[in-house]
């Protein structure tokens, strides 16, 4: 037997999500970025999906214009794989608010998948999510700082130990 609980009606929250995508394509033209209505109802159903995969409710448009004001600027992105690369950003986003228990907030959340998304990661989704993201959801679960890195921590300690015995040869 299935229960679902619906308290709002959801066609009209997908026609308001869709609204507000719509408009950000007001911000989005000056990087040559746009979606059409079939195209932001698609991210829409994106969304939608990847809420109910992660165990997840929101209200209204919910992220997808904070993500796209954050990306919009990105210089791996092109009008050819913008729509492709938000859907995948979505469902990385989703999934990693609940990786990290919820203790990362959505602004901070964004903030990392871009500064790794347009740096070391080159505009590569696979190396965001399977390597950057990761290791800062594990980072999060154990109670460490979201961008420690044990190797560049080990790495950190041989080059004092090798300074301090090049010291002691003096």
């Amino acid at each position: 037997m299935s229960f679902n609980l619906t308290l709002f009606d959801n066609k009209q929250l997908e026609v308001q999500a869709v609204s507000d995508i719509m408009l950000c394509n007001q911000t989005t033209q000056q990087y040559a970025l746009s979606l059409t209505e079939k195209q932001a109802m698609e991210i829409v159903e994106t969304r939608t999906t990847a809420l109910k995969h992660s165990g997840r409710i929101e209200f209204g448009g919910g992220i997808i214009g904070e993500l796209i004001a954050v990306f919009c600027d990105s210089p791996y992105l092109s009008q050819s794989n913008y729509e492709k690369v938000l859907h995948e950003l979505i469902e990385i986003f989703y999934y990693f608010k609940n990786e990290t228990l919820d203790l990362m907030s959505d602004d901070d959340l964004l903030a990392y998948m871009k500064e790794y998304f347009d740096g070391v990661c080159s505009g590569d989704l696979d190396l965001l999510k399977s390597r950057e993201l990761e290791r800062i959801a594990r980072n999060i679960r154990l109670g460490n700082d979201p961008d420690y890195n044990e190797l560049a921590e080990e790495r950190q300690k041989q080059i004092e130990t090798e300074a301090k015995e090049n010291e002691s040869y003096r």
